[in-house]
């Protein structure tokens, strides 16, 4: 079976834009912010951190007033 790909080109508003590159913004704080926490707990201790855990600790961290901007 061949493989099929389509080709898409958008043209964002200003404002779609805008709110793309805030939730791409989010979203590599966020990747990059779990990451450095997954190499600094293995290097501790030669263990890794699981989703679930990551998780929660997110739902806890954008309690917080500093990464309140992540809701």
């Amino acid at each position: 079976m061949p493989n099929k790909a389509c080709k898409f080109r958008l043209y964002p508003t200003v404002a779609q834009k805008i709110l793309l590159a805030k939730t791409f913004g989010c979203v590599r704080l966020v990747y990059n912010h779990w990451l450095d926490r997954k190499i600094s707990q293995y290097k501790e201790d030669q263990t890794t951190l699981s989703y679930t855990f990551c998780a929660k600790e997110l739902a806890v961290l954008k309690k917080t007033e500093e990464y309140a901007f992540l809701k």
